[in-house]
């Protein structure tokens, strides 16, 4: 077999079929999350959510929880405020021999109403708002 022969082979060969897995957990953000001024949470609450999902992708994926081994690319890009529910995803993109490359947002999916006429007012978002985005590498046995 030629060379380019074998890299023709090795470009047919059939994507993991794990690629693509996604994992959502939702979670509502409690008064005891916030630590700032406005009710704000800090990054790294997101970030522990993030580890959640992985670990849950890794026990779909692999039976094992994995471990997490770097984040890349982390972005805070909005608030996360207490009274909010926020949607955490994974989306696996890539698979090695004992690695696995995921994909991660954390959406506001609703928003308290600060100022409303009832401490309790909160509504859906029509577009969720991206707070968090980031890649992160787990490894598994």
């Amino acid at each position: 077999m030629s060379a380019a022969q074998g890299a023709r082979q090795a470009d047919e060969q059939p994507q993991d079929p794990r690629v693509g897995t996604t994992v959502v957990h939702r979670r509502y953000v409690s008064y005891a999350e916030a630590h700032y001024a406005g009710d704000l949470v800090d990054g790294a609450w997101g970030l522990a959510l993030f580890g959640d999902v992985a670990t849950e992708m890794c026990i779909r994926t692999d039976g094992d929880e994995g471990l997490f081994a770097s984040y890349a690319e982390v972005q805070f890009r909005g608030p996360v405020r207490a009274g909010d529910v926020v949607e955490a995803r994974g989306v696996l993109v890539a698979v090695g021999r004992r690695s696995r490359r995921i994909d991660f947002e954390l959406l506001v999916v609703a928003r308290g109403e600060q100022g409303a006429s009832r401490e309790s007012a909160a509504r859906m978002l029509e577009q969720p708002v991206v707070a968090t985005s980031a890649t992160g590498t787990v490894v598994v046995p």
